[in-house]
């Protein structure tokens, strides 16, 4: 439980990291496009969101500077031990109405989750709130991607139970393998491309762009996901289309320009 910038208690449910390296894809892009949606300078350090209710049930996603709290609290929480997630007022940046995820818990002993009225948090701004799920666009194609991420064996072993096969002449596709390949060139805007500890040498790739979603693991498969299919998650062939690096040259390209985890 901790304080909100009005004086008030704010019973904590969840928090979730805002850097360069990680954040969620539901936010944007890119860590600038994340933190625009916030209303927030993209702070190299970054920002921990910290999401809870106040006495009265209200939803606010608390915005915080003191990255290294939220990441120890999710790291416990993670290991399944108790942290008390209790941010200092002096570290609190912002705090904004609704949530930018959906959450299936709540705060016992208050009122049911609920927005606060327009303006409660001194923005003006509409509360934030997840993305429907009865739509596709930019949002559903990056939160595919992460999903693929997290399901990462389930993923490859489909790849391998039907022979590796791959949409080659798909005109989207070969455009975002173009476009990632050109990362590696010209260096784009902060966590547009993401690399992360995937074991045994392994790295997880998350790459974003006009679009299209990447995710990949060094060594092995990619897959890539499109705004113009609805829920397709497209293979990405070993052999890219002409004058594009082959599969393990182009992710290990992306690798070495990608931001990671402090």
């Amino acid at each position: 439980m901790s304080d909100d910038e009005d004086g008030g208690s704010l019973y904590v449910l969840t928090a979730v990291l805002l850097t360069p390296a990680q954040f969620p894809g539901v936010l944007g892009d890119d860590f600038p496009e994340a933190c625009s949606l916030l209303g927030v300078r993209p702070s190299g350090a970054g920002y921990g969101l910290v999401l809870g209710q106040d006495e009265e049930g209200a939803r606010w996603t608390v915005v915080v500077d003191d990255v290294s709290l939220v990441a120890a609290a999710i790291a416990s929480w993670d290991c399944g031990i108790e942290y008390d997630l209790s941010p200092d007022e002096r570290s609190i940046v912002v705090s904004l109405a609704g949530w930018p995820l959906e959450l299936s818990v709540a705060a016992p002993g208050v009122p049911e989750p609920h927005d606060p009225e327009q303006g409660a948090d001194g923005t003006g701004r509409v509360p934030l709130a997840p993305p429907s799920a009865e739509a596709w666009g930019p949002v559903q194609r990056r939160m595919g991607a992460d999903q693929v991420a997290r399901e990462w064996a389930d993923w490859s072993e489909r790849v391998a139970g039907d022979g590796g096969a791959a949409a080659a002449a798909h005109p989207g596709l070969a455009r975002a393998l173009e476009e990632a390949a050109g990362y590696a060139r010209t260096a784009p805007p902060p966590g547009r491309v993401r690399s992360s500890f995937a074991g045994e040498g392994a790295r997880t790739l998350r790459a974003d762009g006009a679009g299209w979603s990447l995710v990949a693991r060094t060594g092995g498969a990619a897959f890539v996901l499109l705004d113009e299919e609805p829920g397709e998650v497209l293979v990405v062939p070993p052999h890219g289309p002409d004058g594009l690096p082959e599969l393990p040259d182009l992710l290990a390209a992306l690798d070495r320009v990608a931001v990671r985890p402090a």
